[in-house]
């Protein structure tokens, strides 16, 4: 794999991140998959209001069939997550009000998911092409949380388990300049 370059200093460990397709169907222990929900349990939420909820099935659970609604390539991951906001917060006892940043906070929760399973050595990687109706059907998810996306955690494995596709693009990505996504002052015209 190329090592990705930073254009400023920051931590190593969000260059390693990344998000491969071939895994190679190990088992996550409890405690390391515990490890990666309690490094999301401590991501920053608007109001501490917390909306995130992690649906998940791991490889050798009954459920996996059942969550397996993603690209051929998840199969052979460790667990597979759907993670879920919800779209209302209490903001005063028994008073529910729409939140605006539900999936943006859960955002913050996969962020800290993702990194903490790259120090474990793991690699996390999120989805967006999933059946979300049947999803939300099979996994009982009520009509006031939005599932956000999904994703797939796990060990690396061999690029022969993928099609030519997915083997052409199995490594990390580049980033946009910061002078691309990064404005003083309003919106560039």
């Amino acid at each position: 794999m190329s090592e990705r370059q930073a254009h400023h200093p920051v931590d190593p460990i969000f260059t390693a991140r990344w998000s491969p397709r071939a895994f190679d169907r190990s088992v996550i222990p409890d405690a390391d998959l515990h490890t990666i929900f309690e490094a999301a349990r401590w991501a920053p939420s608007s109001f501490n209001a917390q909306p995130w909820r992690f649906l998940y099935a791991k490889r050798e659970s009954a459920d996996w069939d059942r969550f397996l609604f993603n690209p051929a390539w998840a199969q052979n991951a460790g667990v597979l997550i759907y993670l879920c906001s919800d779209t209302l917060m209490e903001m005063k006892p028994g008073q529910l009000s729409p939140s605006h940043t539900h999936s943006f906070d859960t955002g913050a929760a996969w962020a800290s998911m993702a990194l903490q399973a790259t120090m474990l050595g793991y690699h996390a990687h999120g989805m967006a092409g999933v059946e979300w109706d049947r999803a939300r059907v099979e996994l009982k998810v009520p009509d006031r949380f939005r599932i956000d996306a999904a994703c797939v955690i796990g060990r690396t494995g061999s690029l022969d388990i993928l099609d030519e596709k997915n083997r052409a693009r199995e490594k990390p990505s580049d980033r946009r300049p910061i002078a691309e996504t990064a404005f003083a002052g309003d919106f560039p015209a």
